[in-house]
């Protein structure tokens, strides 16, 4: 542990990288979980597609309207809250996430590279308008003030490619990390299970945090079989030592 203490301290570039694991530990399903309730007979990936929502877009919008009240009864946790006290002790890092929950934003993370969108928002399919959709919660579609066509959550959907601005930051972030966290993730999806590759490519120290096993498991160079906020909050506690404390000689 304090030898990665020591390399958190000098690296010139951090980046973390999140997923549904580090969500779920604040009581949000992980989107690939079984729906409850109304949702019971659906499945994620038949809801969550253009297909979905040019069909029956009514239908779309109730689920993900459905989801955002899942998520507002919902609260940052201590991971999420030690990654923006890491970014506030420390220089230079980039926090890349796969959530759309907004809630390393809440936490007080700021400039978040989001890789998959905001579900607090919505956004039109023709142009750039995009609006908070944080205080609706009508099952009323709002309609785009300059297109006059129905809104739709700012989300990817499945068939989507990512944002070329969120890739584009995020490639740059993994090709210029020292330090690269990989936290909470399956590292299963592409393309963001590349940027740990990506990174591993160009150098980077990998830590990995998540109770499970993943395919990033075998090249991490640190890895943490836990969940985030336990492993997150330890990492903190030792950050937080006096310098002179820290044994760079030591093993995790």
């Amino acid at each position: 542990m304090h030898k990665l203490i020591h390399f958190l301290k000098q690296a010139n570039n951090i980046v973390f990288m999140t997923g549904a694991g580090i969500s779920a530990e604040s009581g949000i399903p992980t989107f690939r979980e079984a729906q409850t309730g109304l949702w019971e007979k659906f499945k994620a990936e038949e809801l969550a597609t253009p297909q979905a929502f040019e069909q029956d877009p009514l239908l779309v919008w109730k689920w993900y309207q459905w989801r955002r009240q899942l998520i507002a009864k919902n609260k940052p946790n201590p991971g999420h809250l030690a990654i923006t006290k890491i970014q506030n002790e420390l220089k230079h890092v980039t926090l890349i996430t796969q959530n759309v929950d907004g809630l390393h934003q809440e936490a007080g993370t700021r400039d978040v590279i989001e890789f998959h969108g905001n579900i607090r928002n919505n956004k039109c399919s023709y142009c750039s308008h995009v609006e908070n959709n944080s205080d609706n919660q009508s099952d009323v579609i709002p309609q785009c003030p300059n297109c006059e066509v129905n809104l739709r959550p700012a989300v990817v959907w499945f068939g989507e490619s990512i944002p070329e601005s969120a890739s584009q930051q995020s490639m740059q972030a993994a090709s210029q990390a020292d330090l690269f966290f990989s936290v909470g993730t399956s590292s299963r999806v592409y393309p963001a299970a590349g940027l740990v590759e990506l990174a591993r490519q160009n150098k980077a120290t990998i830590v990995e945090i998540n109770p499970n096993a993943t395919p990033m498991t075998s090249i991490a160079d640190y890895v943490f079989a836990e969940p985030a906020s336990v492993a997150l909050q330890r990492i903190i506690e030792v950050l937080s030592l006096p310098g002179d404390l820290v044994n760079t000689k030591s093993n995790i």
